[in-house]
């Protein structure tokens, strides 16, 4: 749907009072949105749905009488609605809501903390930029005011662009790493680039828009599927052929370079493009670490984190690509990047992967 001619109309789905008036309350400090109901239970919402159908839901997996999961699986299959997941940040829960993925929940993220001024807005910015970003999903059809806003950061407020990047001052004496950025709709297209990848491929270093806790239950999943070793990245971690480190949620992770390896530092940091971990931090971390002995892909995802990062990488000597529109389920970050002429290639999902292992 376009953001420009109509409110986002969304309806709350939550078994807590309390966490439904948190909600309701954030939202509606956007102007572009609109709590059109709350419902404490799935039998209330779907007799809602009846008479009016909401451009997005927001859906807690845990409740009486109907869960989540079972909820969304009938959404999916009857009448598919952008379904935004906000789960805990628990270990089962994370597990619980990587399978709502996999039935077609657009995104998942943490419920809002309210321990501190920061969190509170941290949390208001990441649940508006996921509506915004659910409601310009697309969708398959499955077989059976707090405060003021504050800034919008770009990776200088973690790393420092170098006073000269260009393709000539990083000689080609190491491997090649691959970085990778994803948001919206990533889950879905990192495993389809990942299970492509041959047991030899370069190291990868993945930025995925999680919370915490999800990118480790994300990671083992993958890790369970896919050829290549893939593990949540700890700071100091090595990057290694045929192996994939994904930056944890609530951290941003940058690509360093001891000699001829590279290894990854895990650090806290403020919200950069509204993400930590952000795109742009470790992209502009490899264009400076690794220059012309990179690959760049940028996957589908909303706004526009890992753009000007993408081009860093590009003018450091990386080679760089974008996912298309037609496979995309939000074409934003991607659409970005290549309005900056920041990548060499536009590619369709199925074709990043062999992109990146042989893209010289």
């Amino acid at each position: 749907m376009s953001l420009d001619n109509k409110k986002i109309r969304v309806l709350i789905v939550d078994d807590s009072a309390v966490v439904r008036q948190t909600l309701s309350s954030i939202l509606q400090t956007d102007p572009q949105i609109e709590v059109m109901a709350t419902a404490s239970d799935p039998y209330i919402a779907a007799k809602r749905i009846q008479t009016e159908v909401p451009d997005v839901i927001t859906l807690d997996v845990e409740m009486p009488r109907m869960d989540g999961i079972t909820f969304l699986r009938k959404i999916m299959t009857q009448h598919p609605i952008p379904v935004l997941i906000i789960s805990s940040l628990t270990e089962e829960g994370s597990q619980t809501a990587l399978k709502a993925l996999e039935y077609g929940a657009v995104d998942v993220i943490a419920k809002p903390r309210m321990d501190t001024k920061q969190f509170i807005e941290e949390s208001r910015i990441r649940l508006i930029e996921a509506v915004r970003a659910a409601a310009c999903a697309k969708l398959i059809k499955r077989t059976p005011t707090f405060m003021k806003v504050e800034p919008k950061l770009s990776a200088d407020a973690v790393i420092a662009k170098s006073p000269s990047v260009v393709g000539s001052s990083m000689i080609k004496t190491t491997d090649v790493v691959i970085a990778v950025g994803a948001s919206t709709g990533g889950t879905e297209a990192l495993r389809v680039f990942l299970e492509a990848m041959p047991e030899d491929c370069p190291g990868i270093v993945i930025v995925q828009h999680m919370p915490e806790n999800f990118t480790r239950s994300f990671a083992n999943r993958l890790n369970d599927i896919c050829r290549i070793s893939v593990k949540e990245a700890e700071n100091g971690d090595s990057v290694l052929p045929g192996h994939a480190l994904i930056a944890p949620g609530n951290k941003h992770t940058l690509l360093k370079r001891s000699g001829a390896k590279y290894y990854v530092e895990v650090k806290e940091g403020p919200l950069v493009n509204r993400h930590r971990p952000s795109v742009d931090v470790l992209f502009r971390s490899t264009a400076r670490y690794a220059g012309a002995n990179a690959v760049g892909i940028i996957m589908t995802g909303m706004g526009d984190d890992g753009a000007k990062g993408l081009l860093e990488m590009k003018e450091a000597g990386a080679k760089t690509a974008a996912q298309d529109e037609a496979t995309c389920v939000v074409y934003g970050m991607p659409k970005e990047a290549v309005k900056l002429g920041a990548a060499d290639k536009v590619l369709p999902l199925e074709k990043l992967a062999l992109f990146a292992v042989k893209p010289f």
